[in-house]
């Protein structure tokens, strides 16, 4: 039996304010002909950037699901932390006699939708994502202080028999697995778990993290998004990723390469090499692009004159002395990859010209915490 893991498509995303969508359709069209191989296709999440997405973006999804639907391809699908879980169940019960199988609002233990090949069944859980609030209210009589104690929870009340092959499709950060600048920074790791929680299952398709990586051992995998979502996944080459499950105990894995209708791309030089025609002439010069200009000079109107060369510029940054010697705080790739109380501590020291006690790096860490545990 084979599966086509997918995960974050991020429908409806822009990024630094560019809409992303017919990116997106290019390569969910990709994607299709993939999809008629496999069996069933496993959607592990974020399926759109937003709780609340453009109309754009659900009309994107409908024209997905409908195409692999017509081919008579099953989808089983979660949704993520960039979801609303209930928005994206909405008529999951009628979609599933079409084919299409959505996880429902968390409400305990799922059930598996079951396959069968020659070599017996295959059942398939669908775990949307799990906050530590969401378990309690579910199983009110257990300890439940972490993301770890709730997952674990969920898979204890699990009916799994080991006899046949279980799969899990999951939206969670696992310890040890690599982010990068276009995922959402937990406080202080606060939301991993441990790949050992999924001992019991053949295969764990998992979303949440961008980067295609394994965890643990290497069944249980992040496939990573179909497209490049930030300029720290320039140089990742995405693909898609079809799971070959033969009788248990043995999985292949094949990864298709997939090419985008644009390049994510960073250029570095003074503003006179990069608008020099012997320089552009053999590039790309609709890749989206980040520009970092190693003048000492700011020069001016750079952004809009550099966009006459390159029309996909979305951002731009100096790289010289002056940039190399500044104390302030900016919203540069290394910023977006710390953490929010990181940045909250260098925005202080900046503004107050010494660094947070421990007792206020404390108090806020234990604010950030709530929030984020409480967030719907």
């Amino acid at each position: 039996m084979k599966f086509l893991h997918l995960s974050d498509l991020h429908l409806g995303k822009r990024l630094l304010g560019c809409s992303l969508l017919e990116d997106q359709r290019y390569i969910l069209e990709q994607l299709l002909p993939i999809a008629r191989e496999a069996d069933a296709v496993l959607i592990a999440g974020d399926v759109y950037d937003k709780a609340v997405p453009s109309a754009e973006a659900v009309a994107l999804c409908d024209w997905f699901l409908t195409r692999l639907a017509g081919q008579g391809t099953p989808v089983l699908l979660i949704s993520g932390n960039h979801d609303s879980a209930q928005r994206l169940a909405f008529g999951a019960r009628l979609m599933a006699g079409g084919g299409i199988h959505i996880a429902p609002v968390f409400s305990g233990a799922p059930d598996p939708v079951l396959f069968r090949d020659r070599w017996g069944e295959v059942a398939v859980y669908l775990l949307p994502f799990l906050k530590p609030v969401s378990v309690r209210q579910v199983y009110p009589e257990e300890e439940i202080s972490s993301y770890q104690d709730a997952l674990a929870c969920v898979l204890r009340h699990m009916p799994l028999d080991p006899d046949r092959r279980n799969l899990l499709v999951a939206h969670q950060y696992v310890a040890g697995a690599k982010q990068c600048q276009s995922e959402e920074v937990s406080i202080g790791g606060l939301d991993q778990v441990d790949a050992s929680l999924f001992d019991a299952f053949d295969y764990v398709a998992l979303g949440h993290l961008h980067t295609p990586q394994w965890v643990g051992r290497k069944t249980v995998r992040y496939c990573g998004t179909p497209l490049k979502y930030s300029f720290s996944e320039a140089g990742q080459e995405k693909a898609a990723l079809l799971v070959n499950l033969e009788e248990k105990g043995k999985i292949t894995l094949d990864q298709r390469p997939l090419a985008p209708l644009r390049e994510l791309s960073t250029l570095r030089g003074t503003y006179l090499e990069l608008t020099d025609r012997r320089f552009y002439k053999d590039r790309n010069t609709q890749d989206y692009l980040h520009i970092v200009l190693t003048d000492e000079e700011d020069i001016p109107q750079a952004l809009g004159r550099l966009r006459a060369v390159y029309p996909n510029l979305l951002s731009l940054e100096y790289d010289n002395r002056r940039t190399r010697s500044s104390q302030t705080v900016t919203p540069d790739g290394v910023a977006h990859r710390r953490s929010p109380l990181e940045l909250l501590s260098d925005f202080y020291e900046t503004q107050n010209n010494q660094p947070m006690s421990q007792a206020q790096l404390d108090y806020a860490a234990g604010l950030m915490a709530g929030i984020w545990e409480e967030e719907p």
